[in-house]
């Protein structure tokens, strides 16, 4: 079974006013098949979470470690960590003017396989993707999210996901932004990549809305760079009635600095 372990992990970043840390001694494991929601308020460090998984060059790792099936991932380029079996859906995907959606994805496959897909059978697979993502088959031929709505772009990332098939997939709040049905596709879109290929994810959002659609087994909140609490799919409920006020308040108050 797959294993994606994070130990101890602590990280900065550099600002304008200094040395900033944020995450400051993180540990989780998410095994192959489950599902870990990452909830919290602003600044808590999800996203940084996110973006050192995936190996982004702003983050600092200053101690702990992220292993891959007992692989040292901090060792490893963004490219080696997608070939590994990781994969970073982002919050804000970026443009790719001149590249076209099906050339970026039948790249993106040869990339992480080795070997280049059959035309043939990679363009059953990509045309079964979209149509269950209600897509049109314009899409593929436009530029990667290049004048993209919002919606749009969280679906392309949902489409790399069913195609790539990565062992493990961090989705950095990909319901932000999305109206009730897009969000709806988009869950669709995570459950039927899990239930294919049985794929551990890790969930990043500031909302349950998502919650109602993709339940996950885990759920680990952040406060101040740290999991102040972990819980089942109950916790995310209290989240809903209560917020994040009571964990705030902890992380301010003296007996805790």
């Amino acid at each position: 079974m797959s294993v994606l372990e994070v130990k101890d992990l602590r990280v900065s970043v550099e600002t304008e006013q200094g040395t900033k840390e944020i995450l400051k001694g993180v540990d989780l494991v998410v095994n192959e098949g489950e599902i870990h929601a990452i909830m919290g308020p602003n600044g808590s460090g999800k996203s940084t979470l996110a973006y050192t998984i995936a190996g982004h060059p702003k983050y600092h790792v200053d101690g702990g470690s992220i292993t891959l099936d007992g692989e040292n991932l901090l060792a490893m380029t963004v490219d080696a960590r997608a070939r590994a079996g990781l994969f970073l859906a982002m919050q804000y995907p970026v443009e790719i003017p001149g590249v076209a959606v099906t050339n970026f994805l039948r790249t993106a496959k040869t990339a992480i396989d080795g070997v280049q897909p059959s035309i043939r059978t990679w363009g059953k697979e990509v045309t079964e993707a979209m149509k269950n993502l209600r897509m049109d088959s314009s899409f593929k031929d436009r530029n990667v999210n290049e004048g993209f709505s919002g919606g749009e772009k969280k679906r392309h990332e949902i489409l790399q996901l069913e195609l790539l098939k990565p062992k493990f997939a961090v989705l950095d709040e990909t319901d932000s932004g999305l109206d009730v049905d897009a969000l709806k596709i988009v869950a669709e879109g995570v459950n039927r990549a899990k239930e294919n290929t049985g794929l551990g994810l890790l969930l990043i959002t500031h909302y349950t809305r998502i919650l109602r659609y993709i339940t996950p087994d885990f759920v680990h909140v952040f406060v101040d760079g740290r999991v102040a609490e972990q819980g089942g799919p109950e916790l995310a409920d209290r989240l809903e009635n209560e917020g994040y006020d009571r964990f705030l308040a902890d992380a301010a108050s003296p007996s805790q600095a």
